[in-house]
């Protein structure tokens, strides 16, 4: 065989530094990231029954950064059964946005409402009709909400017809109706008073009492 003559630029253990591993020191400590963190005691408004429902967690003062300005703004999701004690309360969920800090508590303000998503998918159903519609009012205490409200159609009193379908006039009707109880009930009282009307409901019946006197039978729900 022929012999091929050796180039220099070839040659073996050149690299000194390219050990196995890398270059020595190269690898970081692992630090546990938790133990930077600290908990804080979340605290539900006062006209819930139960104040505490859960802790949250953040990173500790360190320089410019205070932990306090990192809690403020963030917003929790909770179920309303588990503030008022009552499991037939289940199908609503609040939202609560921490607005101060007090020690080691974080104080929250309401900040939502909305339905499960099991509770809306059983109230939408065949052979009846929904009406939908929002407000944008202002309690009396100068809080802005936007009230999103839902009503379904359904039989009249020993109906044999099977469906329940309005006419379009009705559901315009039905429609300004809802509009005008939400917003004479939400414009008149301040935000702590509302979120009472909301959880117990009131807002709901009045408005299905007002929109089925001149019209048609329905089934009414308030959305924030």
């Amino acid at each position: 065989f022929p012999e091929f003559p050796e180039f220099p630029g070839l040659a073996v253990g050149k690299n000194k530094g390219a050990t196995r591993g890398g270059k020595k020191g190269s690898r970081k400590r692992v630090i546990d990231p938790f133990l930077r963190k600290e908990w804080y005691d979340l605290v539900a408004p006062a006209h819930f029954t139960e104040r505490s429902f859960g802790q949250t967690l953040v990173t500790r003062t360190t320089g410019k950064k205070i932990a306090s300005d990192s809690l403020k703004g963030r917003v929790y999701t909770i179920n309303l059964a588990d503030l008022q004690g009552d499991e037939n309360l289940s199908y609503r969920t609040l939202k609560l946005k921490c607005e101060d800090v007090n020690g080691k508590e974080c104080l929250t303000n309401f900040y939502g409402m909305d339905f499960t998503t099991e509770k809306l998918r059983s109230l939408v159903r065949k052979w009846q009709q929904i009406v939908e519609c929002s407000v944008d009012v202002k309690t009396t205490d100068g809080y802005i909400l936007r009230v999103f409200g839902m009503a379904f159609t359904k039989k009249q009193p020993r109906q044999q017809k099977k469906t329940a379908y309005a006419q379009s006039a009705q559901l315009r009707a039905i429609r300004q109706q809802m509009m005008k109880v939400i917003t004479e009930q939400c414009t008149s009282c301040d935000l702590k008073a509302l979120v009472v009307k909301f959880t117990s409901e009131a807002i709901s019946k009045e408005m299905e009492s007002a929109a089925q006197r001149p019209h048609t039978r329905t089934l009414n729900y308030i959305l924030l």
